[in-house]
């Protein structure tokens, strides 16, 4: 198959220079495929063939990728795309034939249309009584297909009755809460002094909220939901269809080897940049229209003024004179790509103001650069209660991708951490927690670079090539900027370049690993190569977009994989998503997990760190703390439901599973409510807690935590959805003791041991029962 696709290479190849007369033609997506092919076969770390096999692996993994619950298509379907398309994509896309998966997408758009048909009659047909024994399956991607379309009724019944149901369920939910605020503000108004009911009412005027629409009763809606499914189909074009299909050709390489439409790649710059050109509004769909959710402070649609949240943009114009083009019912993706365009350029939107949606206006914005402050490195200085009479001052630094500008050099994580670390520094803190949760990387080189923020010069990654050629990187500062003790706080979402630096951190005995059972374990790394620069001079490539591709492993300085494995934490703290299956080893076509040699280095401490004590401490303290015994309550739960894998529609037995559910619920936030309130009395002592940000590191005054709003952290003004009537939003983390959530403040907990058996012991001393008297949790 290498052979069969050179020759067509060639063939293209040659056939494009001798007709060079010839007009450029839209995007030819058969050759995109071919040469996404070649670009797989000659560029992934496998260098695996391109042949049966994967022909093979492509075709299930489209047929899944389309429908993921096997509940469109019949098994009869699958049976004969088996057999025609088996073993037979393969020289399909080498002779640039992308037939079979618009084949197969006509298909799936048909039965998908039967199966809404099917239940827009059985809703106006059937009686669902709903006290059923009968139950349906909650995940059914490992199932068979239906058998035939008599088994896809039968399947179908079930799945109607259950959207009926979870729809019924909702309503009494409703229902319930409805009462309560009714009962909660008749109870407020019998104390309300007439002023205060007043101002109440002047707010609820100004607030002008639109009126809730009518969803209609539980059929109704579910109908609704099926239409709208219908509509999405339709606007799939021959470019998404191709799309999905390359996308999971790239997928049976390994998991993070993707094709990525143009569209994908200008998102995926956007998050590695932190900035992007446009007009700095967040948009969201709602009900197939385009509403403003958030408009980033100081950006292009900011500074023009005439554009308010909850606006809806019915229809865009590209620059002064060009005709609007009408966005009902499409996609929201394609509305972002007509807003963003070029720096400098007008863009016209056509907008219903959510003070009068009546009418419409037309709004000219210029767009402009966009930074995105949300996403950036930020850090926290903790002042803790004292304990036996001492605080301590600790620094937090969040971090939630590494980030750079790979073109420009304008944007980076280190730099940016750097600045953080150094005002923490001169605040004199004792020790400091980088909180890598829900990191899933990002750059490389940055992770290196910041690793050497941590230890003297030295290697920090290896890497290995199809040839077996390893290679290694190392931090190039002479000395640390900071030295002090050091945890690194991770999750199961830790991937990729959070790895990379946790796993260096620990492998020097640098830092303590705090999280949860593992990281996400992706020990792979991944260039990006332009499916344009390997198309003919002639073909029209504004479409083609790119092939992110495997092409190394990584390997920690002492010789193991992160891959699959991911970091396993020297302390580790209950989760739930030690039950879910997320990870490297949840995902299809991973990679293995193998060894290479260890590189020499020094350890930045000549005695192990004492995670043996400090873990002998947590477990003291999680034994005793409630919210953890919530976790290990909630993790068990989970597995049994995992395990049973399937839900009732007897609404009687679901009605008493929410009833127990919601008891569960409020018997916890009582229970915090008093832990709160007896802290509160017992101590007036509380966390001091200031935010870093980069655009106030420098300011001579720290500022505090709760004079921020959520506008000074994210630089964007984002719409409440809440009513008039509806109570303020409480912040998630006042229910908590301290205002601090579980896992944050048992790090917090963490370190401060680590400060104090630091201080009072030598580490390779047993020192059991001294530390047990200075363990005390905040």
């Amino acid at each position: 198959m290498r052979k069969a696709l050179l020759l067509a290479l060639s063939a293209v190849l040659t056939g494009q220079l001798a007709t060079s007369s010839v007009a450029k033609a839209e995007t030819n997506y058969g050759q995109v495929a071919m040469h996404v092919a070649y670009m797989l076969q000659n560029h992934h770390l496998s260098h695996r063939e391109f042949d049966d096999e994967v022909s093979k692996q492509l075709l299930e993994s489209f047929l899944n990728f389309l429908d993921f619950s096997h509940i469109y298509f019949t098994q009869d379907d699958v049976d004969g795309f088996r057999t025609k398309y088996a073993t037979m994509l393969d020289d399909n896309i080498v002779t640039r034939n992308v037939s079979p998966a618009l084949e197969i997408y006509d298909v799936y758009e048909q039965r998908v249309k039967e199966r809404v048909a099917y239940a827009q009659k059985t809703l106006q047909t059937a009686k669902f009584t709903f006290d059923s024994n009968r139950q349906i399956e909650l995940k059914r991607d490992k199932k068979p297909w239906p058998k035939d379309k008599a088994a896809s009724d039968k399947l179908w019944n079930d799945l109607i009755e259950g959207d009926l149901l979870a729809e019924r369920l909702s309503d009494l939910s409703k229902a319930e809460d409805a009462k309560k605020k009714a009962e909660k503000k008749a109870a407020k108004k019998e104390t309300e002094k007439p002023e205060d009911a007043a101002k109440e009412e002047e707010a609820k005027k100004a607030a002008k909220a639109e009126p809730a629409e009518d969803e209609g009763p539980p059929d109704k809606r579910v109908l609704k939901r099926y239409d709208r499914l219908l509509k999405q189909l339709g606007e799939n074009d021959q470019e998404d269809v191709v799309n999905f299909f390359l996308s999971c050709l790239a997928q049976t390489y390994d998991p993070h080897t993707e094709y990525m439409s143009q569209q994908e790649m200008d998102n995926f710059n956007i998050q590695m940049k932190h900035s992007l050109v446009g007009i700095g509004a967040l948009l969201t769909s709602k009900e197939n229209v385009a509403e403003i959710q958030g408009i980033v402070v100081g950006g292009p649609a900011d500074k023009e003024g005439e554009l308010k949240l909850n606006d809806k943009i019915v229809a865009v114009a590209q620059g002064e004179n060009a005709e609007f083009q009408e966005l009902n019912g499409m996609k929201l993706q394609k509305i972002v790509e007509l807003i963003r365009g070029k720096a400098g350029s007008l863009v016209r939107l056509k907008v219903r103001p959510s003070e009068n949606p009546s009418i419409t206006k037309q709004i000219s914005i210029v767009r402009g650069e966009v930074p995105l402050k949300e996403k950036l490195a930020n850090a926290e200085l903790i002042v803790t209660p004292p304990v036996d009479g001492k605080s301590s001052k600790l620094g937090w630094i969040n971090l939630s991708s590494f980030y750079a500008d790979m073109e420009e050099n304008t944007v980076s994580t280190t730099v940016d951490v750097a600045r953080l670390l150094k005002r923490l520094m001169k605040e004199h803190i004792e020790g400091l927690v980088v909180d890598l949760r829900g990191n899933g990387g990002g750059s490389l080189e940055e992770a290196i670079k910041m690793t050497g923020l941590f230890i003297p010069a030295g290697p920090v990654v290896q890497a290995k090539d199809w040839r077996d050629n390893i290679t290694w990187r190392d931090s190039e500062g002479e000395r640390p900027v900071y030295s002090g003790p050091l945890i690194v706080l991770t999750d199961k979402a830790s991937a990729s370049a959070s790895e990379i630096f946790a796993a260096a951190l620990q492998d020097y005995r640098r830092a303590i690993i705090v999280g949860e059972k593992s990281t996400f374990g992706k020990g792979t790394v991944q260039t990006i190569l332009p499916v344009e620069r390997y198309m003919p001079f002639f073909s029209d490539k504004s479409r083609a977009g790119a092939l992110k591709v495997t092409i190394q492993k990584f390997y920690r300085i002492a010789g193991g994989s992160t891959q699959l494995r991911g970091v396993i934490p020297d302390v580790n703290l209950p989760s739930v998503h030690d039950v879910m299956e997320i990870g490297e080893d949840a995902l299809p076509h991973a990679l293995p997990y193998d060894t290479i040699p260890s590189r020499t280095f020094t350890f930045w401490s000549k005695n192990p760190l004492p995670s043996d004590q400090l873990r002998t401490r947590v477990s003291s303290r999680i034994t005793k703390n409630p919210e953890f015994q919530y976790v290990l309550d909630d993790t068990k739960r989970r597995k049994e439901r995992n395990d049973r894998n399937s839900i009732s529609l007897n609404e009687a037995a679901r009605v008493k599973e929410l009833e127990e559910e919601k008891a569960r619920i409020e018997v916890r936030k009582q229970e915090r409510k008093d832990r709160v309130k007896e802290l509160a009395d017992k101590s007036k002592d509380a966390f001091d807690l200031f935010r870093l940000t980069l655009d106030n590191v420098d300011q001579p005054q720290l500022v505090k935590e709760s004079s921020l709003s959520r506008e000074d952290t994210s630089g964007m003004r984002l719409a409440k959805n809440v009513s008039p009537d509806d109570d303020e939003p409480v912040s998630e983390n006042s229910q908590f003791t301290y205002g601090i959530e579980p896992v944050k403040l048992e790090t917090i907990n963490i370190l401060r041991d680590w400060i104090d058996i630091s201080a009072h012991q030598p580490q390779t001393a047993n020192t059991e029962g001294q530390g047990a008297k200075k363990s005390a949790g905040l």
